[in-house]
């Protein structure tokens, strides 16, 4: 991998001795949609850094059911991924390739050590946690007080922007997994918004018409 390709899709990481370590000893890896790159109980060996694709992170529940927490997308990088790695605990996520991404693997003992050693690196690793920090908040507004066809909607968008396309290959059960609903609540929901020519539908297939 290029230097330059690292500066460009992580421009917070400036320091070049910090980049020919990512080089040296980072391992680029490619996984494939559906592919699980992090699972539940797991002991995390690798800090994932998103080079292309899209990652969705989840939770399970006490009941067993999953929560949506947040998207990887390139450039960024699993803030509880860190914090499982500097606790030496096991992941209490789960990470999931959106479509086929290439990821960087970076061995935790140097995410460990960069810490120290390097101010960029420390500074990327708080900013993401700041980030996340906000985005769980956001998941939480969303749970206590939005409605289903208000989080149905902004998922939409949210997976239409992370795509880049406002057609989206993805099951009706998926959504509803993704927002801890009933499939039956998000088919009928769809059903709505179609009516209103929000969307199209056709079979594992929506359209986005307008927002």
């Amino acid at each position: 991998m290029k230097p330059a390709v690292l500066k460009d899709l992580f421009p917070e990481l400036a320091d070049n001795r910090l980049i020919d370590e990512l080089i040296e000893h980072g391992s680029i890896q490619s996984f494939k949609s559906g592919e699980v790159i992090i699972d539940y109980g797991d002991y995390i060996e690798f800090v994932p850094l998103v080079l292309s694709g899209f990652l969705k992170i989840i939770r399970e529940g006490d009941q067993g059911q999953e929560l949506l927490l947040y998207f990887l997308r390139a450039g960024s990088s699993c803030a509880a991924s860190f914090s499982c790695c500097m606790t030496k605990k096991r992941s209490e996520i789960k990470a999931i390739c959106e479509e086929h991404s290439t990821l960087l693997m970076v061995p935790i003992e140097k995410a460990n050590q960069w810490m120290k050693t390097y101010a960029s690196w420390r500074d990327f690793v708080i900013s993401m946690y700041d980030s996340r920090l906000f985005a769980l908040i956001d998941t939480i507004d969303k749970l206590a007080f939005a409605q289903l066809d208000e989080k149905l909607l902004q998922y939409l968008q949210e997976m239409s922007l992370l795509k880049s396309s406002t057609k989206l290959t993805i099951s009706h059960q998926q959504i509803a997994a993704d927002l801890n609903a009933s499939r039956e609540s998000i088919s009928r929901l769809l059903k709505k918004l179609e009516t209103k020519k929000v969307v199209s539908l056709n079979r594992n297939e929506i359209t986005i018409l307008s927002v």
